[in-house]
């Protein structure tokens, strides 16, 4: 008979904990071990966009190599997250000479740690072991999430009832006022039918929002429970990854700014291939889809393949980052209206479809997303139009996170303080007398 395993919550926190392997598992797994504060240190040949990130932000520290057994020299906890048993085997020999608990995603059972389903509200963290089978544990997080959700009544285990003449869900394959009834919904069973029998898969497009995991609507979290596939992009909480079921497939579509992406077309195609296959598909974007977030495009590419999609919006960087870092977008007799603007291609390109002339002219909040780069262009080219260059702004990188830094400055002066100050991307860009009206 075999023994029933100890639970113990493990405080990280500064302590060296070991990542082998660079793929999708380990893209999961490392974000809870960053959220406890671990010194984590990464062993692979390469790495997903994703992870790769991680490294840029300086969160961990990347050994690109294979693995050898002085990597854990000094280690707390190893996670091996490769598919080859032989490497994985070796990674255990290594922890248990060192007595160090290995936890690994190839096989269960000659791992000394298992990691559990778990979920997180607020302060309380419930993780559940099932005896080894990780949809037993899933099953029962899931309900015990539904109970600690205060709006119980959008619960995991719930959703939308509406039958096979449609549902506020979903988007048929046909789009607008033309698409027939019954042309595609998500009802209680469609989840079931997708995964069986044949019938074709769905597509969900779902705003993860800013950062937080937490800031993830109810409906966006509940079909992230339901998918088979989850193609997710750089900016999602890596936590909401961490909850996904051991079965599900993760595309790292990860768009890291002047660095390594997943073409456009390709994430199309992995959308609409996926969903033909049967599977009902989640894409994971941070923010909402339809700001910045080339969700249309994908809804695009799925309704010409015939292929329904749920959209599910999401909370926007461009005003809950500015919220939680003390500036309104919009207050009472200082600005009665705010623009979002992308900034990701300079004021001089021909590929610029933004009015700066106009912006500059303007008496409200300008947002900036994606401008980081192209700051000193776009602040030159509003003072040459006539803003005035002492116009407070403001800059958050990372907000809602527990990485958030922000620092307040002049139209003049900003892009030079943020290159002081280290800032880097992902950032918002808030200019406007707003910036200091909630200052006391």
């Amino acid at each position: 008979m075999s023994a029933n395993p100890y639970p113990l919550g493990l405080r990280l926190a500064g302590r060296r904990v070991v990542v082998v392997g660079g793929g999708a598992v380990a893209t999961r797994r490392v974000p809870a071990l960053l959220d406890a504060g671990a010194d984590v240190l990464l062993v692979a040949p390469e790495l997903t966009p994703a992870l790769r990130a991680h490294v840029d932000a300086g969160r961990l520290r990347w050994e690109p190599r294979r693995f050898v057994p002085a990597d854990l020299d000094g280690a707390w906890l190893v996670q091996v997250a490769v598919d080859d048993r032989a490497a994985a085997a070796a990674v255990s020999a290594a922890a248990a000479e060192r007595r160090i608990f290995c936890v690994r995603a190839d096989d269960r059972a000659a791992a000394t740690a298992w990691t559990p389903a778990v979920t997180r509200h607020g302060p309380v963290t419930v993780a559940v072991l099932g005896g080894g089978d990780p949809h037993r544990a899933m099953a029962v997080r899931d309900a015990v999430r539904d109970l600690l959700n205060v709006r119980t009544g959008l619960a995991s285990a719930g959703g939308t009832t509406a039958g096979p003449t449609g549902s506020p869900d979903a988007v048929p394959a046909a789009t607008g006022p033309e698409a027939a009834p019954g042309s595609g919904g998500w009802g209680p069973g469609a989840a079931e039918s997708a995964r069986g029998g044949g019938a074709p898969g769905r597509v969900a497009l779902v705003g993860a929002g800013p950062g937080d995991p937490e800031l993830i609507t109810v409906k966006g979290w509940r079909l992230l429970t339901e998918a088979e596939v989850v193609v997710a992009d750089r900016l999602v909480p890596g936590l909401l990854l961490d909850e996904l079921r051991p079965d599900v497939e993760l595309v790292d579509a990860s768009k890291i700014p002047y660095g390594p992406s997943r073409a456009q077309e390709e994430i199309n195609r992995i959308l609409v291939d996926r969903a033909l296959a049967g599977k009902f598909v989640v894409r994971l974007k941070g923010g909402d889809p339809y700001v910045f977030g080339r969700g249309g495009e994908e809804l695009l590419a799925c309704a010409e393949a015939g292929v329904p999609v749920t959209v599910v919006p999401g909370v926007t960087s461009a005003i809950a980052v500015p919220a939680v870092a003390g500036v309104p977008v919009t207050h009472r007799a200082v600005a009665h209206e705010f623009t979002v603007v992308s900034g990701h291609v300079a004021p001089d390109s021909p590929a610029s479809l933004v009015r700066w002339e106009a912006l500059a002219g303007l008496r409200g909040t300008l947002v900036v997303l994606m401008g980081l780069k192209n700051l000193p262009a776009i602040t030159a080219t509003l003072i040459a139009h006539g803003k005035d260059p002492a116009t407070p702004a403001a800059v958050v990188q990372e907000g809602t996170t527990g990485a958030q830094r922000s620092l307040r400055s002049t139209l003049a002066a900003v892009a030079a303080d943020v290159v002081a100050a280290g800032l880097r991307p992902p950032a918002i860009v808030v200019i406007g007398d707003v910036v200091g009206a909630l200052d006391v």
